[in-house]
C-alpha cells in the first residue's frame, strides 16, 4: 500500500511512516546492498536481537548496541569472555537476552571461520544470490513474505556452519536489510534507487 509522508510528498513503503527514525532508516539504508563484513555482522546481530520485538525498538537502541559491541568489530566480539557477557546482560541500553548475546558472540566466531574459508563474510552471504540483488515487484506490503525458500536454504546452510539464534524469518529480514532482496514496493521512491 502506498502512502505519503507528512514531511515530503514522496511515496514510501507504508511500514516506515509511523516514526521519523523508521523513515530515515527506510530512505537511507533498507534494501541498499551492503558488502562490508562489520556492517553485515551488525545487521545479523540486530536482526537476531529483534526476534519477538519491533524493529523500531532495535533502531532506538542501535547506537547503544554499537557502543556495547565495540562497533561490531568482529574479532573483538569473537574474543568476548564471560565477564563481558555479564556486563552486556546488565546493560539496560540494549536487549539483555543472554541467549541472544551469546549467539552474537558465537556468530562473530563463525564469521571469522567463514572469512578464512571464503575470504570474507560478504563473499559467503552474497554467493547465495550470485552477487546480484533479487528485485521483487510487490505493489503492497501485504504481498511481502516473512520468509522464502531461499531464506529457508540460507538459514539451514548457516546453521550447518554453526550460526546460532537464526531462523528463516530472521534471515529474510537480514536479506531485506542488506539489499540481497529489494522489497520496496514498486511505487516507493526507493524502489529504483537501490
Amino acid at each position: 500500500m502506498e502512502s505519503k509522508s507528512k514531511s515530503a510528498l514522496v511515496n514510501r513503503c507504508s511500514w516506515c511512516l509511523k516514526d521519523s527514525l523508521y523513515i530515515k532508516y527506510h530512505d537511507e539504508e533498507w534494501g541498499k546492498p551492503l558488502h562490508e563484513d562489520s556492517k553485515l555482522f551488525e545487521f545479523l546481530v540486530l536482526e537476531s536481537m529483534q526476534a519477538g520485538l519491533s524493529w523500531l525498538t532495535i533502531l532506538k537502541k542501535r547506537e547503544s548496541f554499537r557502543i556495547a559491541f565495540n562497533n561490531f568489530d568482529i574479532p573483538i566480539v569473537a574474543s568476548y569472555k564471560q565477564d563481558k557477557i555479564d556486563l552486556l546482560v546488565q546493560n539496560k541500553a540494549i536487549i539483555r537476552n543472554k541467549l541472544k548475546i551469546k549467539a552474537a558472540i558465537n556468530n562473530a566466531r563463525m564469521i571469522l571461520q567463514i572469512q578464512e574459508e571464503y575470504g570474507s563474510f560478504n563473499n559467503y552471504i552474497w554467493h547465495f544470490v550470485n552477487n546480484t540483488p533479487i528485485k521483487n515487484t510487490y505493489q503492497s506490503i501485504n504481498e511481502i513474505p516473512a520468509s522464502t525458500e531461499l531464506s529457508d536454504y540460507i538459514c539451514k546452510e548457516m546453521k550447518k556452519k554453526g550460526f546460532k539464534f537464526i531462523g528463516t524469518t530472521i534471515i529474510y529480514s537480514f536479506m531485506q536489510a542488506i539489499g540481497m532482496v529489494n522489497d520496496h514496493i514498486t511505487s516507493c521512491f526507493r524502489y529504483n534507487q537501490v
